[in-house]
């Protein structure tokens, strides 16, 4: 009977049979993620995520899709009905790490009582609103996180916490350049 060896959540077995899997064919590390957004009303849009691409095929694992509001606060036009898009982007981050951490963590045997995050980021809106200026997007971006563990030592999770920045993908989006496309299709 095999045993199934779980720390922070992580099936461990799972983890390394898939670093395994990734080492044995590099397509298995293949994904293509998509979004789908509609505007509603004012700065109010109606997300929607949940197919994604694997090795090259479509999957529809997830029997619905995940809804998400965004919008603006008031002060900048919005009602309020949920995040908008640069918080959804600080939230990304803090996902990423989270995950990155509680994974690696298994991985090495680090046993995790607690992890939070908090991120922010400083944004000037002159280009937004065409007046020149700065860039668009955030100027600078500051991270913070508290953990708590039973087994490690506080040179092994700060040695974690560069590894998990160095291997974030959502912290190597923002830090380095994606080339974006965007396509107009003008609907009758």
């Amino acid at each position: 009977m095999a045993t199934i060896t779980s720390r922070n959540g992580v099936d461990v077995d799972r983890l390394v049979a898939t670093i395994g899997a990734v080492q044995a064919d590099p397509n298995v590390a293949k994904f293509t993620f998509r979004a789908r957004s509609s505007w509603e009303s004012g700065g109010r849009n109606k997300g929607e995520i949940r197919e994604f691409e694997h090795a090259g095929a479509t999957t529809m694992e997830r029997p619905q899709a995940f809804q998400l509001i965004g919008d603006e606060p008031p002060v900048l036009l919005g009602t309020n009905a949920g995040p908008n898009a640069v918080e959804l982007v600080l939230q990304a981050l803090a996902f990423c790490y989270a995950v990155g951490y509680a994974y690696n963590a298994a991985a090495k045997g680090i046993e995790i009582d607690e992890l939070r995050y908090e991120i922010e980021g400083d944004l000037d809106l002159h280009r937004f609103l065409g007046l020149g200026g700065p860039r668009a997007g955030f100027s600078a971006i500051r991270a913070k996180s508290w953990v708590r563990s039973p087994n490690a030592t506080t040179e092994q999770l700060e040695e974690l916490c560069q590894y998990v920045q160095d291997t974030s993908p959502v912290r190597d989006i923002l830090a380095s350049p994606v080339p974006v496309t965007t396509d107009l299709v003008v609907l009758d």
